[in-house]
């Protein structure tokens, strides 16, 4: 099933091999893959900031990895968290500042970080906010983010 999705100004377009078919060209019997579009499912968080998840526990049930797109307004920020899963963030557009206990990290458009789970980190926009994806493993879950109170 091929689905299309756009975010804001930001087409994205993501495909994960999920549906097994049997090929029929070899005349034996084996396991293959389709490639399937996905839909993003908002993901309610506090504040104005907008999380659309790709893949993940709350979209298509992945437990393994997460990949979400998020979108923050100007100034926006979260409590650190102290999460237990690997996560990677790449900015499309903006700034994130990663505060980490080793200082602050300023990514802007084109930038990766890889934050390692058990690390301590904060995550905030510049002053014309950002758009940028997530990519979690395992998976992003509420409880597994371990967010300060």
């Amino acid at each position: 099933m091929s689905r299309a999705c756009a975010l804001g100004s930001t087409a994205v377009s993501v495909v994960v091999l999920t549906r097994p078919l049997y090929r029929r060209d070899t005349g034996v019997p084996t396991l293959a893959t389709m490639p399937e579009r996905l839909e993003p499912v908002r993901i309610p968080v506090p504040g104005s900031k907008v999380i659309q998840e790709l893949a993940g526990k709350s979209s298509t049930a992945h437990a393994n990895y997460s990949v979400a797109h998020m979108s923050a307004p100007a100034g926006w920020e979260e409590p650190a968290q102290r999460p237990q899963f690997d996560e990677v963030t790449y900015v499309i557009a903006g700034e994130v500042l990663v505060e980490h206990d080793g200082g602050t990290e300023r990514l802007g458009p084109g930038s990766a970080l890889l934050s390692r789970a058990g690390e301590r980190v904060r995550y905030a926009v510049g002053s014309e906010g950002a758009e940028y994806l997530a990519v979690c493993v395992p998976a992003f879950t509420e409880e597994s983010a371990h967010r300060d109170q």
